[in-house]
């Protein structure tokens, strides 16, 4: 896999491809005007976005119904010398539809501790836990 990257203007700003061709751009959250997500609102980007294909995925596969399909993820950061990396990650999925509640949450456990490379690329240093809610109801 291989990204790059073309700086955009006379600071920060830069277009980032992989190999399907689709752009990202990517910026500077400190900057006077902010053209781009920051590098760090991309990797809880990531985890959602990973999360999300596999649940959505799994659940098709079963022939479930999926309404709507909300994610959010909350990251917390630590100081670690000059760097400010994630210590702990809360992702929380939001499903309507004719779902059984089980499915739901197997299809989330599935992603987060088997299927989703970003997650389980993070594991190591990151604490990731996940919610489920089905039709506006914490799914346990």
């Amino acid at each position: 896999m291989k990204v790059t990257l073309e700086r955009k203007n006379e600071d920060y700003l830069f277009e980032a491809k992989g190999a399907s061709g689709n752009s990202v751009m990517i910026d500077n959250k400190t900057g006077a005007v902010v053209q781009g997500s920051s590098p760090m609102e991309l990797l809880l980007m990531g985890v959602g976005g990973c999360s999300a294909i596999d649940i959505i995925s799994i659940l098709k596969k079963q022939k479930l119904e999926i309404d709507s399909y909300h994610v959010e993820v909350e990251g917390d950061r630590k100081e670690v010398g000059q760097a400010k990396p994630f210590s702990a990650m809360r992702v929380h999925v939001y499903l309507e539809g004719d779902v059984p509640q089980a499915k739901a949450l197997r299809a989330a456990q599935l992603s987060f501790e088997k299927y989703c490379s970003v997650s389980i690329t993070l594991q190591a240093g990151v604490d990731i836990t996940y919610k489920v809610f089905l039709n506006g109801e914490e799914v346990e």
